[in-house]
């Protein structure tokens, strides 16, 4: 429980004058890069003061004039400030619409080009959020998706969202299947306790959408690309 107290600590430390400065700054410039690397900077640094460390594989260099997609799967609460700092540039995220709710982060979170996503099953709901997805994309920001749509309780790889690759299939961005694991240890779901420990990161190569014929033979690639950095127990089906 230590290692929560002290990531709350560092954030509230830490985010509490970058709201107060950032959000103003960014209202006042229209640039939000400054609060965005303030941001980033804040969440990996909560996360050392935690005791969490993290093991990084890129097994391609990515091109810098392109936007990527990335994929990830996701097993706990810590992924998103773990994985996010690791991009380079700036990416936005699809998100829970309620979070865009939330005091001070949720506007941060408007600010940056978040992409809500509403879960109510709804044809039209997907498409608007892929529709806002492609305008982010086109003015020079990664997107990055936990392709699950949620988080896994027990850190297995469960079905993945259509979502995503509607929108890699239309804008052609490259798309880069993320594995991590050793969060699900850290912090599972439904529990505020957090342990100190180390969590690993692949960034596979980039898959082009315009190489698949279909949705589902992208999805199937960015499957076998996670599963490949992820141990047997995650997406091994039982015997």
């Amino acid at each position: 429980m230590f290692a929560a107290l002290k990531i709350l600590f560092v954030y509230n430390l830490l985010g509490i004058p970058a709201a107060i400065f950032g959000i103003p700054w960014t209202l006042i410039s229209g640039d939000i890069s400054l609060l965005y690397r303030w941001a980033m900077w804040i969440a990996n640094a909560g996360l050392r003061a935690g005791g969490i460390r993290i093991e990084v594989v890129w097994e391609a260099p990515l091109d810098p004039a392109k936007q990527y997609i990335f994929l990830s799967n996701h097993v706990s609460n810590l992924d998103p400030p773990m994985l996010l700092p690791l991009i380079p540039g700036r990416a936005s995220v699809f998100l829970k619409r309620s979070l865009m709710k939330l005091p001070v982060i949720g506007y941060a979170m408007k600010l940056g080009d978040f992409i809500p996503v509403d879960r109510d099953g709804r044809v039209e709901s997907a498409k608007e959020s892929v529709t806002q997805a492609g305008r982010v994309l086109r003015s020079g920001l990664h997107i990055m998706s936990f392709v699950e749509g949620t988080r896994s309780r027990n850190g297995r790889l469960q079905p993945f969202k259509k979502g995503p690759f509607y929108l890699a299939k239309e804008t052609g961005a490259p798309v880069i299947p993320v594995s991590i694991w050793g969060t699900e240890s850290m912090m599972k779901k439904g529990s505020l306790k957090i342990y100190p420990g180390t969590a690993h990161v692949t960034f596979h190569r980039p898959l082009d959408p315009n190489e698949f014929a279909t949705r589902e033979e992208l999805m199937a690639a960015v499957r076998g690309a996670i599963e490949s950095g992820l141990p047997e127990w995650m997406w091994k089906a039982a015997t």
